[in-house]
């Protein structure tokens, strides 16, 4: 179900995928419901292909999101995000991930999580497993994105999704942060991963 709802870049909160054709995808705002086509020279990237840095190895987002879920029985969050403080993010945060790497996750990062969360159970979007559908939705953008794709293209001007024929590009949660610099390609399939290096 994650694979459906999508970030882009610069357009606030998250979207859902309603339907598809050549070179755009109509998605919804889980925000207001308002319908709009974006294009492939916009950064999409599905929100199940996130992840968040541990110590260790990175944490899927639905196994975040589940997390949240459980702490919170179901229901909001229970802390106040118009007034929380970092250290109160942070406390909140290590409650639902332990080992998150505190250098390169904000609390920007945490806010964010924490809202997409908020929008998905106010549009009862509350199962957060993955699913072999999912596989087949994110191929379709990837497919979709790679149509209208040609050399004058810069990396910050494609979707972030994107991989080329040859290279498989597994995204990161780095949307989170528009400022970032490209990631070198390489022959290991990369990641969106929350709190990835700022830009500069």
């Amino acid at each position: 179900m994650l694979k459906e709802i999508l970030v882009v870049s610069g357009k606030p909160g998250l979207y859902k995928l309603v339907s598809k054709s050549n070179n755009l995808l109509i998605i919804e705002s889980l925000i207001d419901k308002k319908r709009t086509p974006a294009y492939a020279k916009e950064k999409i990237i599905s929100l199940g292909d996130f992840f968040i840095y541990t110590d260790n190895e990175e944490a899927p987002i639905n196994e975040v999101l589940t997390a949240i879920k459980e702490k919170e029985n179901g229901g909001n969050v229970s802390i106040d995000l118009s007034k929380a403080q970092p250290d109160d993010l942070r406390a909140y945060f290590a409650e639902i991930l332990p080992n998150f790497d505190r250098k390169r996750v904000y609390t920007n990062d945490i806010k964010k999580i924490l809202k997409w969360y908020g929008l998905l159970m106010a549009n009862d979007i509350t199962d957060f497993s993955k699913k072999e559908e999912d596989k087949v939705v994110n191929n379709e953008i990837k497919e979709d994105n790679e149509s209208v794709e040609d050399a004058k293209k810069t990396p910050k001007t494609v979707a972030a999704a994107q991989a080329t024929k040859k290279t498989k590009t597994k995204t990161v949660t780095a949307a989170i942060t528009p400022k970032l610099k490209p990631t070198p390609k390489t022959s290991t399939p990369k990641k969106n991963v929350v709190g990835a290096k700022r830009g500069g």
